[in-house]
C-alpha cells in the first residue's frame, strides 16, 4: 500500500466495502468487495479466453507455447502465428468489447432504462451511415472511415438529442426518438449499398455485419491511443453517473450540472461507439447486455462503468472465438454471433420488463 494510505472496512447496506484514502487524504473512495471479486473473475476469464483464442485455429498452438511466444522464447513460425496474426485480433476484441460495455453503461445510466444502448437508440446506425458515405462515395482510407463514423454518430446523437429535448433530455423520449431515427438511417444505409458498385457494395455489406476478420496491428495502435485519451473523461463521468441517476434536483443540489454532464456523456458514449464501428463495423447487443449482466453479477443498485467494460470485453472475445470455431474452417463475422445471442437476451429483457408493468 502506498505511503500515507490507509484502509478501513465499512459496512453499507449490509455489504462489506473498503474505504481508501490515498496521499494523505487527498483522494478518497469506497470499493465494494463483491465488485472487486467480480471484476477479478471477469478479467481472469477474459484473459483466459484470449489465451485459448491465440492457440486454436488451423495451426494449433498449446497454451505453454502461446505464453512462450508472447515472451519471445519460441520458433519463428509459432511467433508469427501467435503474435503477428492472432494477437492483434484478441487485443482488439478485448479493447472494443470494453468500449462497447462502457458505452452501453453510459447510455443506460443516462436514460435510466435497460433498453438505452447505442444500438437500440440508433447511434450505431448513425456511425455506420457516416462510414458508408466515406467508403462508398468518397473512397477514403481507414482514418477517413473512422472520421466518417465519428461524424455520423455525433450528427445522429445531436439530432436525437434535439428532437427529444423538452426542458431536458428524458430517457424514454431519447429511446423512442432514437428508434425512429435508427429506422430512417437503416433505410438510408440500404439505399447507399444498393446504389453502389457491386464490389464496393459487397465489401460494405460484409463490413456492416461487424467483423474482426483481417484486422491487424494497424488497427490496434489507433484504437489503444483513442481509448487512452478518453480514459480520463470516462473516470470523471463514471463518478457523476450515479449522482445523475438520483434525479436532476438531487444532482444539482450536490453540485452536478445536469444538462452539460448529460451532453458530455452523450458525446463520450458516441465516441466509443464510433471507435468500434470504424475499426470493426457495427457490433450489436454487447452494449445492451454487458451493463445489465454486470449489474446483476455485482448486485449494484445502478449501472457501473468498469464492470460493464470488463464484461463487454469478455463477451466480445468469447463471441469472436465462437465466430471463428463453431463453423470452422468458415469464419463468421462476430456481429452474427452477437446478434444471435443478443436477440435472445433482448426477448428475455422485454418479457421481464413487461411483467413489471
Amino acid at each position: 500500500m502506498p505511503r500515507g494510505a490507509e484502509s478501513s472496512r465499512r459496512v453499507s447496506t449490509g455489504r462489506p466495502t473498503w474505504t481508501l484514502r490515498l496521499v494523505r487524504g487527498r483522494f478518497s473512495g469506497r470499493v465494494d468487495l463483491r465488485t472487486l471479486v467480480v471484476l477479478a473473475a471477469l478479467g481472469v476469464l477474459a484473459l483466459g479466453v484470449g489465451l485459448v483464442a491465440l492457440g486454436v485455429g488451423d495451426y494449433e498452438v498449446s497454451v505453454p507455447d502461446v505464453l512462450q511466444a508472447l515472451f519471445g522464447e519460441t520458433t519463428t513460425v509459432v511467433r508469427m502465428v501467435v503474435v503477428d496474426w492472432r494477437l492483434p485480433r484478441v487485443l482488439l476484441a478485448l479493447l472494443l468489447g470494453a468500449a462497447l460495455g462502457a458505452s452501453g453503461a453510459i447510455f443506460q445510466s443516462m436514460t435510466r432504462n435497460p433498453l438505452g444502448s447505442p444500438d437500440i437508440i440508433g447511434f450505431n446506425t448513425g456511425a455506420y451511415t457516416g462510414a458508408l458515405v466515406v467508403i462508398l462515395l468518397l473512397g477514403g482510407s481507414y482514418y477517413d472511415i473512422a472520421a466518417g463514423a465519428m461524424v455520423g454518430g455525433l450528427v445522429t446523437a445531436g439530432l436525437v438529442y434535439a428532437l427529444a429535448y423538452r426542458g431536458g433530455a428524458q430517457g424514454f423520449r431519447l429511446i423512442i426518438v432514437g428508434i425512429a431515427i435508427s429506422a430512417v438511417l437503416a433505410s438510408v444505409n440500404t439505399w447507399l449499398i444498393i446504389k453502389a458498385d457491386l464490389e464496393k457494395a459487397m465489401s460494405a455489406a460484409a463490413w456492416g455485419a461487424g467483423s474482426l476478420n483481417g484486422l491487424s496491428w494497424t488497427q490496434v495502435a489507433p484504437v489503444t491511443i483513442i481509448l487512452v485519451v478518453l480514459l480520463p473523461a470516462l473516470v470523471v463521468l463514471s463518478r457523476r453517473m450515479g449522482i445523475l441517476e438520483m434525479g436532476d434536483d438531487a444532482a444539482q443540489a450536490l453540485g452536478v450540472r445536469t444538462e452539460p454532464t448529460r451532453l458530455a456523456m452523450l458525446v463520450l458514449g458516441v465516441a466509443l461507439t464510433a471507435l468500434v464501428t470504424a475499426a470493426a463495423g457495427p457490433i450489436a447487443f454487447i452494449s445492451l447486455a454487458a451493463p445489465q449482466l454486470a449489474r446483476r453479477l455485482t448486485r449494484s443498485p445502478s449501472v457501473a462503468m468498469l464492470p460493464s467494460a470488463v464484461l463487454g470485453a469478455l463477451l466480445l472475445v468469447v463471441s469472436d472465438l465462437a465466430a471463428q470455431r463453431v463453423f470452422a474452417p468458415t469464419q463468421l463475422p462476430v456481429g452474427v454471433v452477437t446478434v444471435s445471442v443478443g436477440g435472445c437476451y433482448l426477448v428475455w429483457l422485454l418479457a421481464r420488463e413487461a411483467r413489471r408493468q
